[in-house]
């Protein structure tokens, strides 16, 4: 089985101001549906929450109306960001929070 490739932010994407909290997640060009982004959190019980943030987990916004979505992987390892409409470029991505609700 190969390896999987990680990199801390695609070459599309970009650490900007963002209009909800101070800097978010930016699309440098028009992003389709359904594209896997990359990793979120990796799973580590040592660490608050049981997991560290990685730069896309970090700095992508809740929003009341998102246009990603995170899946937890099959062995829960990881937590993977997913588009779930067109970006266009220049838009903040965002997600629903759910990983801290109570």
């Amino acid at each position: 089985m190969a390896k999987k490739l990680y990199k801390p932010l695609p070459e599309y994407l970009a650490i900007g101001p963002s209009d909800i909290h101070g800097a978010g997640i930016i699309a440098r060009e028009d992003i389709p549906a359904g594209i896997e982004i990359g990793i979120t959190h990796i799973y580590d019980p040592d660490f608050e929450d049981d997991y560290i943030r990685t730069p896309l987990g970090g700095f992508i916004n809740h929003s009341e109306h998102p246009n990603c979505e995170v899946k937890e992987n099959e062995s829960k390892e990881w937590r993977i960001l997913y588009t779930t409409e067109r970006i266009a470029q220049g838009k903040e991505l965002t997600i629903e929070y759910t990983l801290y609700k109570l």
